[in-house]
């Protein structure tokens, strides 16, 4: 007999469960509220890969600005006899974390190689990268730019004293790296110089010296470092495409104070002279 307090008849094992008009219904509420939080969990694991670079309170707290630079890299990065890192970007490094902290030894450097940039923000490597870094487009999705430190360009990079100009190089050949975005640099500034692709800037320095390329395109800061080493060639004047480098900072709105910072204390330097005094002084004006 059937209890008076059941809805439905006692079930046996030939009975099958009710179902309710509803359930398809409440089937597809259920599925897309599992989707959404899986797309939610995915949405914020993946944003956690861009957000675990640390605040300027927990580097306060810390005590330490830990920021990316290059070793190999002269004039803005590279180490002198002695193993000690020194340069232009250097200079930048350490006088951000006296503003920090008020100090000459409040950063630690650590030197970056060109692929990891970017990812040393996102993989907590870094607080801060400072090592040649242009601001894109595409770089601009994963991190963020502050105002620029110094203004680069497209060099052309010389040998033989009868060339002074880029025009001079019409009709000659000019090496630049394969790949690179000097090619359509060069090709726009000097449409009859004849390219010649090279793989490195030892083989470029090859081509110059056997006399197989007339110039070389390339970075201003770089090929500046290039001319302090190897002081029988010199950089013509004029320049090709400027480029303004930045500093590299985490996105996300917990690290507006860090960005902040950053930006006045460039903005503060560029209007003291203090930028252009370092630049000059590591032969990059």
């Amino acid at each position: 007999m059937n209890s008076p307090l059941a809805p439905y008849p006692q079930r046996g094992p030939h009975l099958p469960l009710p179902v309710s008009p509803l359930s398809p219904l409440l089937r597809r509420w259920v599925g897309l509220i599992c989707l959404s939080h899986l797309l939610l969990a995915v949405g914020d694991r993946a944003a956690s890969n861009f957000a675990v670079a640390a605040e300027l309170t927990a580097i306060q707290q810390r005590g330490k600005l830990i920021v990316g630079v290059k070793d190999n890299l002269r004039p803005l990065g590279f180490r002198d006899r002695n193993g000690n890192l020194q340069g232009f970007e250097i200079d930048v490094a350490r006088r951000l974390g006296k503003e920090i902290f008020g100090r000459d030894d409040a950063v630690v450097l650590q030197p970056i190689d060109n692929t990891d940039r970017l990812t040393a923000i996102w993989e907590d490597k870094v607080d801060l990268t400072i090592a040649r870094v242009t601001a894109t487009p595409s770089r601009y999705r994963v991190v963020d730019f502050s105002l620029p430190y110094y203004l680069d360009s497209t060099a052309l990079l010389v040998k033989d004293s009868a060339i002074d100009l880029p025009s001079d190089l019409a009709g000659k050949q000019i090496a630049v790296l394969k790949g690179s975005s000097t090619i359509a640099q060069v090709k726009y500034a000097i449409p009859k110089a004849k390219l010649v692709g090279v793989d490195s800037y030892e083989q470029a320095r090859s081509l110059l010296e056997s006399s197989k390329a007339d110039a070389f395109a390339a970075d201003t800061s770089v090929l500046t470092g290039w001319v302090q080493e190897y002081p029988q060639y010199r950089l013509l004047r004029s320049r090709i495409s400027p480029q303004a480098l930045s500093v590299v900072m985490p996105k996300g709105l917990q690290y507006q104070p860090l960005r902040d910072l950053v930006n006045r204390a460039i903005g503060r330097w560029q209007a003291e002279g203090w930028l252009k005094e370092r630049a000059a002084y590591w032969g990059l004006l």
